[in-house]
């Protein structure tokens, strides 16, 4: 662990840094509940390189609401039991669903935060999210054209009546800000990032209320013209971004068509139901897709609160013509508390276990009683690592946080929609704050390599503890246990190629544990 002398003097606090990381956090506590961890041009903790510890031994890292932060140390599995009263028994022949891996967004908001900073402040938070010796993202959601976390509205082909998309054009938030930012990206991560589209509106000439926001459809029928244009709008936009050597392992049908077809939405939205989405896909997306040079997109549908499941991917799927186009179910994660996981998430997995389930937004802040930017929350962590650990639980195969970084007030925003985001930018100092969040995000985006695959885990006794357990594609084991109580809980790991894992977790804690199983 290597100490360090930087001092941040920041709103009359003086602030030093314990190493609880192998470049230690600097602490900094704005009263809500615990810290952030400040970051600047030359100076961020970070975790490094993870190395797989020898036989017999395992890795742990603790996250908590008194301060650490990833902190990491090392212990020996033990032969005999420890007496624990609570045995978590990991039962790797019980196999489920394979991880794709977890992100965030480039919106503008948050590409217009990022380049506020220094340059180097600028690649350091990049390295943050996307290189090894950070938190290892492989997804990033990209909007397609403006969407409420931008400046202006926009579309590229706001042209009246151009069914040809002759005058289809990216915008300069594309080729100044996202385009460079997500280049930068890709060359700090050591594996290719999957980059996925999402639309919010159509251009307005090819919308029933002639607007980007509110309520308001695709004009005619799925086959029609305008449904066609829409479609062919999705291909040149993926054309336009190959120029610039960034190609989309995905995309979804759009943004929340729930808000554009049931409520008068105060930003960009497209209505669609299930069967109008059905039909599109079938006659329209779906084939223009496949004639494409980009028939192997992965197309998720839905992109909406996962309520709307069974029900949505029932519609769709049991269409035969749209089902051959679909790969998998795009989920929001508002309103998760008012329907069961496994009513939504499981239930549809059984139905349609050829399709995968991926979690494409989730961002704290958005609720109207506790709005916007709460540095240092606790609370927030905890409800991330909750909510992905329940969907991990659910067949989930990966979770996208929504912006990348936001400035104090959790913006820009046009319509003033204020959310939170795992860094908050502040260019006035060129320093960012890492969010209890992020770390969040942590114990699971940098352990969790793609193709990691869900095993059964189970307990000798009721536990508080929420967990979830993998294999990696190395045949080493990850523990990830989330302790929401106000209680230290002691407990053993059984794994029968190694032996009996001692352990605790802490209150309020995010604990993952890595070992060797061969």
């Amino acid at each position: 662990m290597r100490e360090t002398a930087l001092f941040i003097l920041l709103a009359g606090i003086i602030t030093t840094a314990r190493a609880d990381s192998k470049d230690g956090c600097l602490a900094l506590n704005f009263g809500h509940g615990s810290v952030v961890c400040v970051c600047n041009a030359t100076y961020c903790d970070s975790l490094g390189r993870t190395v797989l510890p020898d036989a017999g031994q395992f890795l742990s890292y603790v996250s908590n609401k008194a301060g650490s932060r990833l902190m990491e140390s090392q212990g020996q599995f033990q032969k005999n039991s420890t007496g624990a009263a609570l045995r978590i028994t990991l039962n790797p022949s019980q196999k489920f669903q394979h991880i794709k891996g977890f992100g965030g967004a480039m919106t503008d908001a948050a590409a217009i935060n990022i380049l506020s900073l220094s340059s180097g402040a600028q690649d350091q938070l990049l390295r943050q999210y996307f290189s090894t010796d950070g938190i290892e993202y492989r997804f990033v959601r990209v909007p397609v054209a403006s969407c409420d976390f931008s400046t202006r509205l926009y579309t590229y082909a706001d042209t009246p009546e151009d069914y040809d998309l002759q005058n289809f054009t990216l915008a300069k938030e594309d080729v100044h800000m996202k385009i460079p930012l997500l280049q930068r990206a890709q060359a700090l991560s050591a594996q290719p990032l999957y980059l996925f589209a999402s639309a919010w509106s159509a251009p307005a000439w090819l919308k029933t209320n002639g607007a980007l926001i509110g309520k308001g459809s695709l004009k005619g029928k799925p086959g029609g013209k305008e449904h066609k244009t829409w479609a062919q709008y999705y291909i040149r936009f993926l054309e336009e971004y190959r120029k610039y050597n960034l190609s989309f392992w995905g995309l979804t049908s759009g943004n929340e068509p729930t808000a554009g077809e049931m409520t008068n939405y105060s930003f960009q939205a497209l209505g669609f139901t299930p069967e109008t989405q059905r039909d599109w896909i079938a006659l329209d997306l779906g084939p223009a897709l496949h004639s494409s040079s980009f028939s192997k997109t992965q197309l998720m549908i839905l992109d909406d609160n996962r309520l709307m499941l069974p029900h949505w991917a029932k519609v769709v799927l049991s269409d035969i013509k749209a089902a051959r186009y679909v790969h998998g179910i795009g989920v929001h994660w508002y309103f998760d508390r008012l329907v069961p996981p496994d009513v939504t998430l499981t239930s549809t997995h059984h139905l349609y276990p050829d399709y995968f389930l991926f979690a494409t937004e989730a961002c704290a802040g958005w609720s109207p009683v506790d709005r916007g930017v709460r540095l240092g929350s606790w609370d927030r962590a905890e409800d991330y690592a909750h909510d992905i650990i329940q969907d991990l639980n659910n067949y989930v195969t990966g979770w996208t946080d929504w912006n990348l970084a936001l400035n104090q007030d959790g913006g820009p925003n046009w319509v003033k929609n204020f959310v939170d985001s795992p860094i908050i930018v502040d260019p006035s100092k060129d320093i960012f704050y890492k969010q209890p969040t992020f770390y969040s995000m942590a114990h699971f985006s940098k352990f969790l390599w793609e193709e990691s695959q869900r095993v059964g885990v189970s307990f000798s006794q009721q536990t508080s503890l929420e967990m979830s357990a993998f294999i990696r594609p190395d045949a080493s084991a990850v523990l990830i246990i989330l302790n929401r109580s106000e209680e230290e809980v002691p407990f053993e790991v059984w794994d029968q190629t190694v032996g009996f894992l001692p352990g605790s977790a802490p209150p309020h804690s995010i604990l993952t544990l890595l070992w060797n199983r061969q």
